[in-house]
């Protein structure tokens, strides 16, 4: 199996932001590294971290089981941080459909589905997200952003 692709860009973003890319063969496996990839962008320190984590899980987990990445190709991870934000994107090979946020709880399964839950996190945790599908592959991106509360007087 071959390393990933790591590499650092800066595209002109402000001091203190900085983006990871990485790039995964598309195996189950690889779902711990792209967690992994969150820790090395933002430390586990970092107010969104848990949250960036478990959302990043889910997008690396349906590149691999819903696109084409699962059958012998790969995915890119890419995790841009800031002071305001973190924006985590998840590049696939592509597949028949656009993604779909499908809800697990449906009467026929009574609940007890073991999938479709992965984008339904992501509405519920995020900010915002969104996914483009351009040239055959699809990215589905989420931001989270810092809240800046004014300062009150006391």
């Amino acid at each position: 199996m071959a390393p990933p692709d790591f590499h650092r860009i800066n595209g002109g973003d402000p001091p203190g932001s900085r983006d990871l890319v990485v790039r995964l063969p598309g195996v189950p496996s690889q779902v711990s590294r792209a967690r992994g990839i969150v820790t090395a962008a933002l430390g586990r320190d970092h107010p969104f971290y848990d949250d960036v984590v478990l959302l990043t899980s889910e997008l690396a987990t349906n590149a691999i089981l819903h696109t084409r990445s699962g059958s012998g190709g790969s995915f890119t991870v890419t995790v841009t941080s800031s002071e305001s934000a973190v924006r985590v994107c998840v590049a696939d090979a592509g597949s028949d459909g656009p993604p779909c946020v499908c809800r697990s709880s449906t009467p026929a399964s009574g609940g007890q589905a073991t999938s479709g839950r992965g984008l339904p996190l992501i509405e519920a945790l995020s900010h915002r997200w969104g996914f483009t599908r351009e040239d055959g592959s699809t990215t589905v991106w989420f931001e989270l952003l810092q809240a800046r509360m004014p300062a009150v007087a006391v």
